[in-house]
C-alpha cells in the first residue's frame, strides 16, 4: 500500500494546482472551440476525481477494511457519490469533445461509461450483499480510477517514439502528430487496464469468507 499511496499523492500534487487555482490560462488541456464552460467541466473531473483516487486508497487496504468495516462502508459512499459518479460524468462529457481528435473522444467516453457501470456494478453488488462480486467490480473500478497515472507514463513515451516521423508519416503536421499520440495514449491505457486487471483477477479469484463478505 505504502508505495501506491506515495505514486497517487505524487500524482495528485502535481495535477491538482491549475484546477485549485481556477483560472482557466492555467488548464493543462485546451479548450475546444465552441464549449466555453470546458475548464469549469474539467476542473470538476478532476477534483471529483481526486476524491474517488483518495477514497480507492483506503477501500483496497485489507488492514482498514478489516479494522474498521462501518468507516469501510461510509467511504465507499463517497467514493460512489461524491467522487466516481461526478467525476465520470464530468469525464464523459469532456471527453465527447476532446480537442485532441475523434479517436481520443470514443476512448475518454468509453473509458468514462465503463468507470461508472463497474463502480454502479460493485455498489448494486454491495446492496444485494453479494460481496464476492462487489470486490471483483470495485477492483475494476479502483483500476480505472487510476488509470490516467498509467496514462501520463505511456503518454511521453509515445511522444518520444512518434515525433521523429513528424516530417514523414504525420507530413509535418503537428496537429496529426499530437492527435495520434492521444489516441495511442488513451487506447493503450485503457486496454492494459482491463488486461491487466481481468487477469489479475483470473488468477486471484475473490473468494467469500464463511460470512459471506
Amino acid at each position: 500500500m505504502a508505495p501506491l499511496a506515495v505514486v497517487v499523492v505524487v500524482f495528485l500534487v502535481f495535477s491538482l494546482p491549475p484546477y485549485l487555482a481556477m483560472d482557466p490560462a492555467r488548464s493543462r488541456i485546451p479548450q475546444p472551440p465552441g464549449f466555453t464552460s470546458h475548464y469549469w467541466f474539467l476542473t470538476a473531473h478532476v477534483l471529483f476525481g481526486a476524491i474517488a483516487m483518495a477514497g480507492a486508497l483506503l477501500q483496497i487496504w485489507p488492514w482498514f477494511r478489516a479494522k474498521y468495516p462501518v468507516a469501510h462502508r461510509r467511504i465507499g459512499r463517497i467514493y460512489v457519490f461524491a467522487g466516481v459518479l461526478p467525476a465520470g460524468l464530468m469525464a464523459v462529457t469532456i471527453g465527447a469533445f476532446s480537442p485532441f481528435g475523434p479517436t481520443t473522444r470514443v476512448a475518454n467516453v468509453l473509458t468514462g461509461a465503463l468507470w461508472l457501470a463497474c463502480t454502479f456494478a460493485g455498489w448494486r453488488a454491495a446492496r444485494r450483499r453479494r460481496f464476492g462480486d462487489h470486490r471483483r467490480w470495485m477492483i475494476r473500478s479502483f483500476a480505472l480510477t487510476n488509470l490516467i497515472i498509467l496514462s501520463r507514463v505511456i503518454g511521453p513515451i509515445a511522444m518520444v517514439t512518434l515525433e521523429p516521423h513528424v516530417p514523414t508519416v504525420f507530413g509535418g503536421s503537428g496537429l496529426a502528430y499530437l492527435q495520434a499520440v492521444s489516441g495511442i495514449t488513451a487506447w493503450l491505457s485503457l486496454t492494459l487496464v482491463l488486461i491487466v486487471t481481468q487477469w489479475y483477477l483470473d488468477r486471484r479469484p475473490v473468494k467469500k469468507s464463511a460470512n459471506g463478505r
